[in-house]
């Protein structure tokens, strides 16, 4: 803009320095004078079309899944994300205390499982909950259920759903394992605590107001709302069934995780089987 004005200036034959411009309007001199001394990149369409197309469709998509479903780089996706501006920036976080635990990690399947519940909204049906199960080796989500219900049988419902995934079968299992949830009312219940033990599982239960500690599946409900709850409005509980039924075909078969070395959970269970 000063180089500009300071030129129609020198056309009209009023010679004004380029320095007092700058002085009046408050523009650093060397704005002024920079010259870019590189053209900006160019970025082939054969790789942005479809990366662009990918990430309208799926927005909160990183550049490691994109580069995995469409079989590009992932070096050279996350170059062209840089490029275009698709790089999303995470907001800093400040400290946060955090209590020494054992996360919900596991070394091989079958040994920790985690659930939780969370609350999804189902149009004429109103607030209904969803409870879920997952190998915090695999990532697998191996069990869940929706229903209007919050009590305990919407999350033994979840439970028997991840054993017969696993196992094929209702019954107790042949070595017992750990199975991670936060204080709540449902998990802490008479009936759900019996139901645990009975198909021969052990509970463990965070410390409170830790759910760092519970990390894996509340993780994975983060991911579940921004891919597939939060850019639907369902009309009814039929609906959000089906929907999160799909999505989570999708997570277990088609995702991959950075975690699995961009692998599938179920790819994962296969090569730890």
């Amino acid at each position: 803009m000063i180089r500009t004005l300071h030129e129609g200036l020198l056309a009209d034959g009023i010679a004004v320095p380029l320095t007092k411009l700058c002085g009046w309007f408050g523009v650093p001199r060397r704005t002024v004078y920079y010259k870019p001394t590189k053209a900006a990149p160019k970025v082939d369409p054969r790789f942005a079309d479809p990366i662009k197309a990918m990430i309208e469709k799926e927005p909160s998509f990183g550049y490691r899944t994109v580069a995995w479903l469409l079989g590009f780089n992932k070096n050279t996706v996350q170059r062209i994300f840089q490029i275009k501006g698709w790089q999303v920036r995470k907001r800093p976080i400040g400290m946060r205390p955090r209590i020494e635990a054992v996360p919900s990690v596991a070394t091989a399947p079958n040994e920790r499982w985690s659930t939780d519940l969370c609350r999804v909204w189902a149009g004429r049906d109103g607030w209904t909950t969803l409870a879920l199960v997952i190998d915090c080796h695999t990532r697998e989500l191996l069990g869940w259920h929706l229903s209007r219900s919050g009590k305990a049988t919407t999350a033994a419902s979840a439970l028997e759903h991840a054993l017969i995934t696993r196992f094929g079968t209702l019954g107790k299992v042949t070595r017992e394992f750990l199975l991670r949830s936060d204080n709540g009312l449902v998990f802490t219940s008479r009936r759900y605590t019996a139901l645990v033990r009975s198909y021969g599982l052990k509970q463990e239960f965070i410390t409170p107001h830790c759910p760092q500690q519970n990390g894996m599946v509340e993780r994975v409900i983060r991911t579940l709302k921004e891919q597939c709850i939060h850019r639907q409005r369902f009309d009814s509980i039929q609906h959000a069934t089906r929907a999160i039924g799909d999505w989570i075909r999708f997570y277990n078969t088609r995702r991959p995780h950075q975690a699995l070395d961009m692998k599938t959970p179920a790819e994962a269970f296969a090569l730890a089987a």
